[in-house]
């Protein structure tokens, strides 16, 4: 598939419309092999195009944000990588914004690279946002949000994951500052350049279940004062509920996107059912911006 590629708003402005529209939720397509077999596909490539097609269908116009996990599609190789490029430009003909899951981070022009690959205007592989890791210090990541801020498209820094290893160097301390917050702040800064309207360009992935660690790093402000729309993994099958957002996050859960893929998935592989399961967890998330 090829499309011709358009002027785009700032991510922010538009990420806002899409929530205003559908309500704050990012629906992963993540075509993990038990999820293939739970449809029952075939793990291939065949299975693989089936699933993806079959999600975009299914969320396609009907959320504010998708995000394909390129690793359930890169496992196959280059005819994955063409499935996922499809899967991307299939979100684009729907005018749904795609969220590009990658977590990538380097230095140089190694990262340079990456962004052309995934921000760029002419790449195939060409997403609204990606996800990025700032672990080699924040200003490796000055390629990707250069070239995002050139284009109109964000990126989605990981500051506060709930992944039980992720403790040990989020919450560690430099300077009397942990580097969860100094990755908030320095996010807060690029924002504060950003689009007028309630969220910048740059988000960030702040997990769902992680509301303690929120409140005993002292960061709910500080999330709030950032403009970052926050990505929040660990909705549904994982085991957080709106409520939990809502205690963990306080004032700043007006601006979490809670992420989920297997809650919804599960209704598979009946289109109707996928989007059932969707409006349901629209319909709870909403509850975040009532």
């Amino acid at each position: 598939m090829t499309d011709t590629p358009k002027p785009l708003e700032p991510f922010g402005i538009r990420l806002g419309a899409a929530i205003g529209e559908h309500g704050p939720i990012c629906v992963g397509i993540d075509p993990h092999p038990s999820l293939l077999e739970q449809w029952e596909l075939p793990v291939s490539v065949r299975g693989l195009r089936r699933f993806a097609e079959t999600a975009v269908d299914a969320f396609g116009g009907a959320v504010a944000m998708v995000k394909p996990q390129s690793a359930f599609f890169e496992r196959f190789g280059a005819a994955g990588v063409e499935v996922l490029e499809d899967t991307l430009c299939g979100l684009r003909e729907t005018g749904t914004l795609s969220l590009l899951d990658i977590k990538r981070g380097d230095i140089g022009s190694t990262m340079q690279a990456y962004a052309e690959a995934y921000l760029g205007d002419d790449s195939p592989l060409r997403a609204d946002a990606v996800t990025v890791s700032p672990y080699l210090g924040f200003g490796s990541l000055t390629p990707a949000l250069d070239i995002a801020a050139r284009t109109g498209r964000g990126v989605f820094v990981l500051a506060l994951t709930s992944n039980p290893e992720g403790a040990s160097v989020q919450h560690a301390t430099w300077e009397g500052e942990t580097v969860a917050g100094a990755v908030i702040d320095a996010v807060g800064e690029h924002n504060a350049l950003a689009a007028a309207g309630e969220f910048g360009d740059v988000g960030m992935v702040v997990g769902a279940t992680v509301g303690k660690d929120i409140a005993a790093l002292g960061l709910t402000e500080r999330l709030l004062d950032s403009r970052a729309p926050l990505l929040a993994p660990g909705f549904g099958a994982q085991g957080a509920t709106i409520g939990d957002i809502a205690a963990g996050f306080g004032a700043a859960s007006r601006l979490v996107l809670p992420t989920t893929s297997r809650a919804v998935l599960a209704a598979g592989p009946d289109v109707d059912s996928l989007r059932d399961a969707l409006r349901r967890v629209q319909d709870e998330a909403r509850e975040l911006t009532d």
